[in-house]
């Protein structure tokens, strides 16, 4: 199983979205994308799941003139696969059950689908149809009056090893304290809240929860499940399927996601994640986690694979996680996440 945005392309779909729709849209992404994080990883707030920045930006891209087919015809015009992608995708469904598990809307991802050709059978997304919803013109107004504040709001700063809002500095929590005002009571009472109501990303826990349904589904174990992610989005599923004995791998990821995996990699294609779910289905987890902690110097046992001597002359960083390597790790993957991925996306949670 695979997260799509950062394991299989480089693009942040809903960030795209924003900058294009809405007025200074990376900006007011970017504010959201880090108030999420705040949610999800410093207060922790009750039921909460990383992600709703997906949830949060629809009332505006509505205002601002999105539809399902703009959303759809940009998505597939602007599709950055990485290198290598779809033969991947194409390798990994021909030799195991494959899913991906994306936090991003299904436009997106049927484009994905039409691209590469994998089945949209076997997707896990963000349901959207925006064209149901109607907007008034007093809320429509009251919407843009709120995007044109959040705009001029700085964006919250989260100190390393940050644990509690205390942590936040005095600024910050009162940007925290007036988004939590806008999100949770503002536009909740307005009509346009019903797409707060609706709108359900699949990110965090909803993640882990599509997880056990295909395992589920395929009457089989965590054990036997590989997840490959990059984000915060992914850190419940990494827990699931590290603690039920399965693979969790950080592919270019953040802090969040390197923090839990146990497998990180670092790669400009994604050939490497054919080798190790090759590895994986044919020899177990022990051989994968075998292979990295010998890396390269192990991929020569594996010199019959098709995409061996592909993988020897653009070698990638593979390396079990640690307590000892991790700082070096996180610094070495966002770096790298951020090269590929363009500096913007590549800061974002």
């Amino acid at each position: 199983m695979s997260d799509c945005e950062g394991p299989i392309s480089k693009n942040d779909n809903a960030f795209e979205l924003a900058s294009i729709f809405i007025p200074d849209g990376e900006r007011f992404f970017t504010k959201l994308s880090r108030y999420d994080d705040v949610l999800a990883d410093i207060i922790k707030r009750p039921g909460y799941k990383a992600g709703n920045t997906l949830k949060f930006i629809v009332p505006f891209l509505k205002v601002y003139g999105a539809t399902n087919q703009k959303i759809f015809k940009y998505s597939l015009e602007n599709l950055l696969l990485l290198p290598s992608a779809s033969e991947t995708l194409r390798y990994i469904i021909d030799i195991m059950p494959a899913y991906i598990v994306s936090t991003s809307y299904e436009q997106y991802l049927k484009s994905i689908c039409k691209v590469v050709g994998f089945p949209y059978r076997n997707v896990y997304c963000t349901k959207l149809d925006i064209d149901k919803y109607k907007i008034e013109a007093e809320e429509a107004e009251k919407l843009k009056k709120l995007r044109e504040e959040i705009s001029k709001m700085p964006i919250i700063k989260i100190p390393l090893g940050a644990k509690s809002i205390d942590d936040l500095s005095s600024s910050d929590r009162e940007v925290l304290e007036r988004l939590n005002e806008i999100f949770w009571s503002e536009i909740p009472k307005m009509k346009c809240g019903v797409m707060l109501d609706e709108v359900d990303p699949v990110g965090g826990y909803e993640k882990a929860k599509a997880v056990t349904e295909i395992v589920e589904r395929h009457k089989a174990k965590v054990k036997d499940v590989i997840y490959v992610g990059d984000s915060i989005a992914d850190t419940d599923s990494f827990r699931l399927v590290r603690e039920g004995g399965g693979l969790a791998i950080s592919f270019n990821g953040n802090e969040y996601a390197v923090r839990e995996a146990e497998l990180a990699i670092i790669s400009s294609n994604t050939l490497i994640t054919a080798l190790i779910a090759y590895v994986f289905r044919k020899f177990g987890k022990e051989a994968v986690i075998e292979l990295a902690e010998g890396w390269p110097d192990t991929l020569n046992k594996y010199a019959i694979h098709p995409f061996y001597e592909r993988l020897r002359r653009d070698l990638p960083r593979v390396e079990v996680v640690s307590k000892s390597n991790l700082p070096a790790l996180i610094e070495e993957s966002v770096l790298f996440r951020k090269k590929v991925r363009g500096e913007k996306v590549g800061a974002l949670g």
